[in-house]
């Protein structure tokens, strides 16, 4: 393989070959001399004041070196970090301490810990501790959870609503008038994003070891943001930031659940500054079904003026966010700063947004792969599908009709955020033809003539990524990298992001080698280690490659510049003659008056050559912030059959045009659309956490929790349009998510499609699309 064209090349991961042969470490491969267990003791109930807590007869209990309550960590331990705090938020509503204290508010809130020789021991002595609880009634309904007599999690604030913002909608209302005036159409809907368990394969872990004689702490765990991490651990214990050391290994899925700092982090370092030794914690899968962060978790309700010919003249959305019982790091924003902000999705049309957050007995929402864009494009999207229904018209005709425009770009949004670059219809155009549109039309006509339930579903999705710009946050989304030459030619580059299955390892060293013209095998990219990586903000939000990814280009291009003037001094040139091809610095026209890449670093390392006012060594550190965000979008399309006897949905045909800008490696871009589709589809057809009245949860295992098996989902046909954008030297744009936010519209629309209704809302389990199919008959 060439090394010109790196940049574009479907070559496999580099990562993969440790992880498939079982040489990768994760948490729980990490033991440490004299180390200690740790188990939580989580509350049965959803919702209860704490009478008393007796830890007597667990202390007593042979192995156990101490049991913690939210006593022992008044004034040693600070609350949960939050982001961004909004409304009730501010004023300390929802606050988190890493122990319930006085009262539980979801099933599975931690209420003691204890530390034992091992973790068997430590989980027999948590069973010993005594809670005197006094159950309360619970409110799961997040509706209900806004009426003025629904149980209250914060009395002290008469409400469980952390925030509301109800803009006037005068203008709007106008609109709606003069669109019914002349003789449009006005539809409602009430769509429900329900609650969904990331669920990665390996559940959250963490190891704190903290030296007395230093002052100083090592902290390992399942993280995605080992930085912010560090940061706010180090805050919340009281240690200095240079004092607290966070290494990530390898990460067994994250999907925005391991965005957060949680309670057990801090504990596990409460527990190790106590007892001086090393303090283990790895969660089970019933803990992290019921105390690790939830996604999704939101109702809008939305309405959709149109004229009779298909123009959407106004869409009104009121968005009701479930935050959970506390907020964690995104809880109170994930609907409002990631998601009804693209709402107008990849239409020209304008839109009214009002919005509430609200407290249920429940675990946390949080960043869940998409983290509020795909609630968002469900709006956008099934408001499209609602208006072809009621027109009778083909739903590609709807998109087509209200699209933004190529040259309207840049374009600004009713919602107020500026899409970057983008060809909507070109993806549509492209999807459409791969999977034969008009001759499956003709084929569903057939089907259905036959008796058949056939459906067709679309979705024309974009999406917001690439987070980073100054003063979009409370500190700065930069990313780093820091890139060191050595004397060999060996390229090490030490990057703040932290990737975890998206493939940098990769991709990251494909830069480099495209810059540089050398093999990827002289690349090594170094992450997840605070001590030895520059500042990072971390990986979530399908930002890594663009943000990150810059970085290390701008890094390579410094390099790049200081190796041609080093090369013109040995080639006895000017430097701006000097070009690097095919692993070598030589004089433009004169090819074989050249240098090798080696040799320039050698010369550059070891300095006696270097010509004066040249400093020795080749290393630098960037940080890349980006001006904008940047906008994917993309066209999904889905076939679906549904049984008519069992009401059993079965995808016959997925096709999928994705546009992320350029494409790195085209190969990882496929790997992560597949696992986005997947777990989009997941959510379409067959998962949902579900709560009793009480607060009991009762999909805490996977006996009571589906997700999609491979055997389940059909082979996905893929492709794809570029259009870079103009806010990264890469021209890169995201695509972890993508899969996630395009899918779900397009099974739902199908579904929909195939029984013939206008809506049926997730997930659409066979025995509900039985009941729709009979209450037709």
């Amino acid at each position: 393989m060439g090394i010109a064209g790196m940049v574009g090349t479907p070559i496999k991961r580099r990562e993969d070959p440790r992880l498939i042969t079982g040489q990768a470490t994760y948490v729980d491969d990490i033991k440490l001399h004299g180390m200690l267990h740790m188990a939580v003791l989580r509350s049965p109930y959803g919702h209860a004041h704490i009478k008393n807590i007796d830890t007597e007869a667990a202390r007593k209990h042979p192995g156990v070196v101490a049991v913690y309550t939210a006593e022992d960590l008044k004034g040693k331990v600070g609350n949960v970090a939050v982001a961004v705090p909004i409304g009730n938020i501010a004023k300390g509503m929802a606050t988190r301490g890493a122990l319930a204290e006085g009262k539980v508010r979801f099933y599975g809130d931690p209420v003691a810990v204890v530390i034992a020789d091992d973790k068997y021991t430590a989980r027999d002595a948590r069973d010993l501790i005594d809670v005197d609880y006094e159950p309360l009634p619970a409110v799961v309904d997040v509706e209900k959870a806004m009426q003025p007599d629904s149980p209250l999690l914060y009395e002290d604030f008469g409400t469980n609503i952390v925030f509301s913002n109800h803009p006037p909608s005068d203008e709007m209302d106008k609109i709606f008038e003069q669109t019914q005036a002349d003789g449009g159409i006005i539809v409602k809907a009430r769509l429900e994003n329900q609650r969904l368990i990331p669920a990665s394969m390996e559940t959250r872990g963490v190891i704190a070891d903290y030296n007395k004689a230093s002052k100083s702490m090592t902290v390992w765990s399942s993280s995605q943001i080992p930085h912010l991490l560090r940061n706010i651990l180090a805050a919340l214990v009281g240690l200095p930031q240079h004092q607290v050391r966070v290494i990530v290994p390898e990460v067994g899925g994250g999907f925005g659940a391991k965005l957060n700092v949680y309670p057990e982090e801090m504990l596990a370092a409460f527990a190790s500054m106590r007892t001086g030794h090393p303090v283990k914690w790895i969660e089970d899968r019933d803990e992290n079904m019921a105390a690790t962060i939830h996604g999704r978790g939101q109702v809008d309700h939305i309405e959709v003026a149109a004229t009779k010919d298909g123009r959407v003249t106004g869409l009104k959305i009121h968005g009701i966010s479930d935050m959970g019982s506390y907020s964690q790091i995104f809880s109170d924003v994930i609907m409002i700063a990631f998601g009804l902000i693209v709402s107008c999705g990849s239409y020209d049309i304008p839109v009214h947004i009002s919005s509430d957050v609200v407290c249920t007995n429940k675990v946390p929402t949080d960043a869940y792969r998409g983290a509020g864009r795909p609630e968002a494009t469900y709006v956008a999207e099934r408001a499209m599908d609602l208006v072809a229904h009621e027109l009778g018209k083909d739903p590609t005709e709807i998109r087509r009709i209200n699209f933004v425009k190529p040259e309207q770009f840049p374009y600004k949004s009713s919602a107020g955020t500026t899409y970057d670059t983008g060809n909507y219809d070109l993806a549509l155009t492209k999807a459409m033809e791969i999977i034969g549109y008009e001759e499956l039309r003709k084929e569903q006509a057939q089907k259905r003539a036959e008796g058949k339930l056939m459906g067709i579903g679309v979705s024309s999705y974009i999406e917001i990524c690439g987070f980073g710009p100054k003063g979009s946050a409370p500190v700065g989304l930069y990313e780093s990298a820091r890139m060191r030459v050595e004397q060999s030619g060996t390229v090490m580059v030490y990057t703040g992001a932290s990737p975890h299955g998206q493939g940098e390892e990769t991709t990251f060293a494909q830069i480099v080698a495209e810059e540089f013209s050398i093999p990827v095998e002289n690349i090594l990219i170094m992450h997840g280690d605070t001590d030895s990586t520059p500042e990072g903000r971390g990986t979530y939000g399908s930002r890594t490659t663009a943000v990150g990814g810059s970085a290390v280009f701008n890094a390579a291009q410094r390099l790049k510049e200081k190796m041609k003037l080093i090369a013109s001094h040995m080639l006895e040139a000017s430097p701006s003659d000097v070009t690097l091809e095919d692993g070598n610095f030589s004089v433009a026209g004169s090819p074989q008056k050249a240098v090798s890449f080696a040799d320039v670093a050698a010369a550059a390392n070891l300095s006696n050559t270097l010509a004066p006012g040249i400093e020795p060594g080749l290393e630098t550190t960037v940080f890349f912030e980006p001006e904008s965000c940047v906008f994917p979008f993309g066209t999904h399309i889905c076939v679906v059959e549904v049984d008519k006897e069992t009401g059993e949905p079965t995808i016959t045909r997925y096709v999928a045009v994705d546009d992320c800008g350029n494409q790195i490696n085209p190969m990882i871009v496929q790997g992560q659309v597949h696992g986005g589709i997947a777990q989009g589809v997941g959510q379409a057809l067959y998962e949902g956490v579900e709560y009793s009245d009480d607060g009991q949860l009762l999909t805490a295992s996977f006996m009571d929790y589906a997700m999609p098996l491979s055997s389940e989902l059909p082979s996905f046909e893929l492709d794809h349009t570029v259009t870079p954008t103009p806010f990264n030297p890469l021209g890169v744009k995201g695509v972890g998510e993508a899969g996630t936010i395009g899918s779900t519209p397009a099974v739902v629309a199908a579904v929909a499609d195939a029984l013939g209704v206008a809506h049926v809302d997730m997930p659409l389990k066979p025995e509900k699309l039985w009941k729709v199919i009979h209450q037709q008959q």
